[in-house]
C-alpha cells in the first residue's frame, strides 16, 4: 500500500487557497475515475497541510494525473516518520509564466482554470488521435486558451470584445518571440457580404524543442454566432468560464422569442447552450463555470439537458462550489455530448 502526500502549491488568491485542498481532492477523484478513486483526505504535519493519498500502487495512470493536477507542487511518499520526495513528470510544453504574467480586471485564478480544464477533459468518453482541440467559446484574453496549449491541446476561441482578442495576440507574439519559439501569427479581419464583422487569430506554434505544432484560432464574436463562425469544425471538449453577472451582466444584451430585451447570464446562457451542443463530437465534454448567484444548479442542469447533453451529476462533481468574493460563489457543470 502507497500513502502519498501531496503539497500544493500557495495561490496568490487567498480565498482560493483556503478552499483549495477540497476542490483539488475532488478534481483528483474525477481524474481517476469518478466512481472509483483512491481514498483522498487532507492532513496536517508540523502545521503544513497535504492531501494523504492511499493506493496500492504509483502505476502510470496515478503519475500522469499528478503530473498535470491544478497547485501541485511537490509530492511525498510517507514512510514511518520521514517523507520521500517523489520525482512527477509535468505534461507542459510551456513555462508557467504563459498564463501568469497576464494581469488585468477579471482573469480567473490560474489553478482554477486549470482544475476545470483537467476535470473536463477527465470526463470525455472519446479518443482523440491527435492533440485534443478545445474551444473556449467566451475566451476573454485566453488563460484557458494558454493553458489548454501548455497542456498540450489545440485551441480555439470566441470573443465579443475585439480589443481583447488584439491585446491576447499582441501578449503571443511577445511572448513567443522573448521564448524564440518557431510560430506564425496573423490578426484578419472577418467579412460578410463585403462588410467587416470582426476579427480573426490565427496561429501556430512548436513549442520548445519538441516537434509537436499546436494551432490556435480566435474570432471576435457573439458567443451565439460560435457555429457559424467556425462551420463545419467541432472540438473535443468545450471550456467555458461564464460571466458571473456583476461586470459582465450588464453588457449581455439577448433579446428572446418576445423581443424584450434581456441583460442576465442566465438569457446569455440559455441561448448559447444549444450552439456550444452543435459544436461538440460525440463522446466529447462540456466543462462551465458560473456564478450559482442569480443562476441555481437545478436550473442550469435543466438548459443543459434541453441543449441534449448528459450532466454528470453524482460524486466529486457535486464538490466543486466555492466562494470567490460576497457577490460570486462559483461552481462546475460537466457534461456528455451523447
Amino acid at each position: 500500500m502507497a500513502d502519498l502526500l501531496i503539497l500544493l502549491a500557495p495561490s496568490a488568491n487567498r480565498v482560493y487557497a483556503s478552499e483549495a485542498n477540497r476542490l483539488v481532492a475532488a478534481e483528483l477523484k474525477v481524474m481517476f475515475g469518478a466512481h472509483d478513486h483512491p481514498s483522498i483526505q487532507p492532513v496536517t504535519l508540523a502545521g503544513i497541510e497535504y492531501l494523504a493519498l492511499k493506493m496500492d500502487t504509483l502505476d502510470e495512470r496515478i503519475m500522469s494525473a499528478l503530473g498535470r493536477l491544478s497547485g501541485f507542487y511537490a509530492a511525498f511518499q510517507r514512510s514511518e516518520d520521514r517523507l520521500l520526495p517523489i520525482e512527477v513528470g509535468t505534461p507542459d510544453l510551456f513555462d508557467d509564466d504563459l498564463v501568469t504574467i497576464p494581469k488585468y480586471p477579471g482573469k480567473t485564478n490560474e489553478q482554477f482554470t486549470r482544475l476545470l480544464i483537467n476535470v473536463t477533459l477527465a470526463s470525455m468518453r472519446r479518443s482523440s488521435g491527435g492533440p485534443i482541440s478545445i474551444l473556449d467559446p467566451m475566451c476573454g484574453r485566453g488563460t484557458t486558451l494558454s493553458t489548454a496549449m501548455m497542456l498540450g491541446c489545440n485551441a480555439a476561441g470566441v470573443e465579443v470584445d475585439a480589443k481583447a482578442v488584439e491585446a491576447y495576440a499582441s501578449y503571443l507574439r511577445t511572448y513567443w518571440r522573448r521564448k524564440r519559439l518557431k510560430h506564425t501569427l496573423e490578426v484578419s479581419p472577418v467579412r460578410r457580404e463585403g462588410k467587416v464583422i470582426g476579427k480573426r487569430l490565427e496561429a501556430e506554434v512548436i513549442p520548445g524543442s519538441r516537434e509537436q505544432r499546436l494551432a490556435l484560432t480566435v474570432f471576435s464574436g457573439d458567443t451565439r454566432q460560435s457555429a457559424a463562425l467556425f462551420g463545419k469544425r467541432s472540438f473535443d471538449a468545450l471550456v467555458a468560464d461564464a460571466p458571473y453577472g456583476v461586470v459582465h451582466g450588464s453588457r449581455t444584451d439577448v433579446r428572446p422569442v418576445g423581443g424584450r430585451r434581456d441583460r442576465s447570464v442566465v438569457g446569455l446562457i440559455s441561448e448559447a447552450l444549444p450552439v456550444w451542443a452543435l459544436q461538440l463530437r460525440s463522446g466529447g465534454a462540456l466543462g462551465l463555470s458560473w456564478n450559482t448567484i442569480g443562476l441555481r444548479r437545478e436550473r442550469l442542469l435543466d438548459l443543459v439537458v434541453a441543449a441534449g447533453l448528459e450532466p454528470l451529476d453524482f460524486g466529486p462533481y457535486l464538490d466543486f462550489e466555492h466562494r470567490v468574493d460576497s457577490s460570486i460563489r462559483r461552481d462546475i457543470v460537466v457534461a456528455i455530448k451523447p
